[in-house]
């Protein structure tokens, strides 16, 4: 459940400081939204996967829902609405690191009705995963009505905002990065110490990615260490999705979270070795990175 997006990518030489202009190459679209790029990148993994959200009736919604569509998700649950497709403006250096700006547009008019709507979808899932690119209110009744059915709630904090008490309880496991991380608990850190400190916050486990680094996981059994396979990045637009949705496939099939997060490293890995978000993601078939 979340975000579908049109991302807008320019690559750029350097990302421009503030008042500054800088010439970037061809623009370029590409389907993208935090949710449907997880739904895309499970079922493209082999997974059976629906969608919870909204587009705009425009041309990106078209993009987006034929881009779902063509990986086999179950697009039941995903409602046209009057006015414009939530877009992502990315830039991307030669480093393959990038800078975004969402517009959330019709993933904003996603609400707690359409939770209703979606209650048995939610309710027969082993896993629902979810982000912040739609309204948080949505995200706590959706969480909420699928753990009281059974299902596991990841959630990957992202764009990082206040998580309510409720919700932290829900998580297993809260996913965030280190930046993300450091924004719940107000202060930065080792990661390993931020990492237990997210777990007394409330969530059932906790997992920090570190990019490269590969990632930690803290449950109650401790700090488990995940690395990750070393390749030459050239866009790592989207692979925190790849990652997560990888995670939550796993989980789905039975894996303890350090094991899950091993598979979903290496299936993040892949994900920098091509540009975009959802063009980049492996297929079920496909070779990943030791």
């Amino acid at each position: 459940m979340g975000s579908v997006n049109a991302d807008l990518v320019v690559g750029v030489e350097r990302r421009p400081s503030a008042g500054e202009t800088v010439l970037g190459s061809d623009l370029v679209t590409y389907p993208g939204g935090k949710g449907a790029n997880q739904a895309v990148a499970a079922a493209r993994l082999g997974g059976r996967v629906g969608i919870l959200g909204r587009v705009g009736d425009d041309g990106h919604g078209e993009l987006l829902r034929g881009s779902l569509a063509g990986a086999g998700v179950d697009l039941g649950h995903l409602t046209v609405t009057p006015g414009p497709t939530g877009v992502a403006l990315i830039t991307v250096d030669p480093d393959g690191d990038n800078s975004i700006i969402v517009s959330p547009g019709a993933n904003a008019r996603l609400l707690p009705p359409d939770v209703e709507r979606a209650r048995a979808m939610l309710a027969g899932a082993s896993v629902v995963s979810f982000q912040l690119e739609i309204p948080i209110e949505t995200v706590e009744a959706a969480a909420r009505t699928a753990a009281d059915a059974g299902a596991r709630v990841v959630l990957n904090l992202s764009p990082p905002a206040p998580l309510p008490g409720g919700l932290a309880e829900l998580c297993d496991p809260l996913v965030v990065n280190e930046h993300e991380a450091a924004f719940l608990l107000g202060h930065r850190g080792e990661p390993a110490v931020l990492a237990k400190e997210l777990l007394g916050r409330g969530p059932r486990s906790v997992l920090v990615t570190l990019g490269a680094d590969g990632a930690l996981v803290a449950d109650a059994s401790g700090v488990t260490a995940v690395a990750s396979p070393r390749v030459e990045a050239v866009d790592t637009t989207g692979a925190g999705d790849a990652f997560t949705a990888a995670l939550c496939l796993r989980l789905a099939r039975g894996d303890a979270l350090a094991d899950a997060a091993r598979y979903a490293a290496r299936v993040g890995a892949a994900a920098v070795r091509r540009p975009g978000a959802q063009s980049s993601f492996p297929g079920a078939d496909e070779e990943l990175p030791a």
